[in-house]
C-alpha cells in the first residue's frame, strides 16, 4: 500500500512529481505510482559542478539524464531538467568543503536529502501546483489516525535508505511519499523489465555523484591547500609527514603513508591533532587508542516527532552499513546528546551522521562531535 501525508490521504489522482535520477529506483518509484492512477510528472535534479567557473570534475549526469527522460517516455510520462547547480553549491558542495577544513568528516548525501531532495525540490514542487514529491528510497511512511507521519524502515534491509534521511523533520515529509519502501530490489528489477524501462539493468551508483572520477582528495585539493604535519603513533614517534589532516578521515587503512610493520600489520588513523597538525596512526587492533569506543557525543540533533526528553536505549546505526545496535541515550541540556553503546564501535568520525531508531522506526539523527 503506498502511504503519504495527512493532507492526500484519500486522493487518488493527486499530481506527483518523482525526484528521477536516471537509475532504476527513481524510475521504477515513478512507474509504480503512474500504474497506481497517480498523475505523475519526472524531474531530474542539475547539481553537477562544472557548469560554474572554478570547479572541477567529471560526471556522467548527461548520461543520466538521457536515461532518465528515456525511461519517462517509456512510462509515458511528462518530464523536464530542473536546474538547482547553485542551491546544490550553497547547500551541498560548500558543507562539504567547510567540513573538510574545519578537520571533521562531513555526510554530503544525508545532506543533500535535507537541504535538496526535501528541501529545495519540494518547495518547487509546491510553487508548481504538485501534491507530492516521490523519490527511490528504500523507506516507509506510516500515517496512523491522523497522527503525525512516521518513517520506517524499508522493508528490503540489504537496500533500506532510512539512515540517508534521518536528519528529516516531520514537516518535509508530509508531502512526500516512497514508492519502493515495501519492495526488494529483486522486486524493482523484475518490475522495471516487465514495464520495459531502458535502465531496467543499469547498475547503482556508488559514491558521491558530483564528484564523477574524480578522487575527493583531488576536488579538496582545488579548495584546501596542503598544511603538512608529522604522523605519530600513540607515544609521539614520528613516522612520516601527512598532506593535510583534511585528506584524511577517522578509520582510514590507505593511502596514509605509512608502511606496514614487518608482522604486515598496516596502520589506521586514530586521531587528526588540530592544535600540533599531528596525524595519529595506530596498528589496528581493539586495543590502539582512540580506534573502538563505547562512547559517543552527538550534537545538531535532528527529530522526526517529539525530541527524547530523558535517557532511555535505543537501537542506533552508527553508519550507513552498520547493522542496528544498542545503546543509551542521554539527552544534554544545550542540544547535544550522550550514546553508550552496548557493543563497541569502530572508528567513528567526527562529522558523520548516526541515527537513532525505535525498532525499525526512524526517530532522527545527531552528528558525531
Amino acid at each position: 500500500m503506498l502511504q503519504m501525508g495527512p493532507y492526500l490521504q484519500d486522493v487518488r489522482m493527486a499530481k506527483v512529481l518523482v525526484a528521477m535520477s536516471g537509475g532504476v529506483d527513481s524510475s521504477v518509484a515513478a512507474l509504480v505510482l503512474k500504474k497506481a492512477g497517480f498523475s505523475v510528472t519526472g524531474a531530474y535534479m542539475k547539481t553537477w559542478m562544472n557548469e560554474l567557473p572554478g570547479l572541477i570534475g567529471e560526471c556522467p549526469w548527461t548520461r543520466d539524464i538521457e536515461d532518465a527522460r528515456a525511461a519517462a517516455q517509456a512510462i509515458g510520462m511528462e518530464f523536464a531538467v530542473v536546474n538547482f547547480i547553485r542551491d546544490y553549491r550553497e547547500k551541498v558542495v560548500q558543507y562539504l568543503v567547510d567540513g573538510y577544513r574545519r578537520g571533521i568528516t562531513p555526510n554530503p548525501d544525508v545532506m543533500c536529502n535535507r537541504e535538496m531532495k526535501f528541501g529545495v525540490l519540494l518547495q518547487y514542487a509546491w510553487k508548481q501546483g504538485f501534491d507530492l514529491v516521490a523519490t527511490g528510497h528504500y523507506a516507509r511512511l506510516r500515517n496512523s489516525d491522523g497522527q503525525a507521519m512516521e518513517l520506517l524502515e524499508g522493508t528490503d534491509k540489504n537496500k533500506d535508505q532510512s539512515y540517508f534521511l534521518a536528519m528529516l523533520k516531520a514537516d518535509q515529509l508530509e508531502r512526500v511519499i516512497f514508492p519502493l519502501g515495501n519492495l526488494c530490489k529483486d522486486e524493482v528489477r523484475d518490475l522495471a523489465r516487465r514495464g520495459g524501462l531502458p535502465n531496467a539493468d543499469k547498475k547503482d551508483s556508488q559514491g558521491i555523484c558530483f564528484l564523477g572520477k574524480v578522487k575527493i582528495a583531488e576536488f579538496l585539493a582545488e579548495y584546501i591547500p596542503d598544511h603538512p604535519g608529522e604522523i605519530v603513533d600513540p607515544r609521539g614517534h614520528v613516522l612520516g609527514t601527512h598532506r593535510g589532516l583534511h585528506g584524511y578521515t577517522i578509520g582510514q587503512r590507505r593511502g596514509i603513508g605509512v608502511p606496514s610493520n614487518t608482522e604486515g600489520e598496516a596502520y589506521v588513523v586514530v586521531a587528526r591533532d588540530a592544535v600540533a597538525n599531528r596525524l595519529v596512526v595506530a596498528f589496528d587492533q581493539p586495543e590502539s587508542p582512540g580506534l573502538y569506543t563505547r562512547k559517543a557525543h552527538l550534537v545538531n540533533l535532528s527529530f522526526i516527532g517529539d525530541p527524547i526528553a530523558s535517557e532511555c536505549p535505543l537501537l542506533v546505526k552508527p553508519r550507513f552499513r552498520d547493522p542496528s545496535t544498542e545503546a543509551v541515550f542521554t539527552p544534554g541540556t544545550d542540544g547535544s546528546a550522550k550514546l553508550r553503546f552496548q557493543i563497541e564501535q569502530r572508528a567513528l568520525a567526527p562529522g558523520q551522521v548516526c541515527a537513532l531508531y525505535e525498532g525499525d522506526r526512524l526517530l532522527g539523527g545527531g552528528v558525531y562531535l
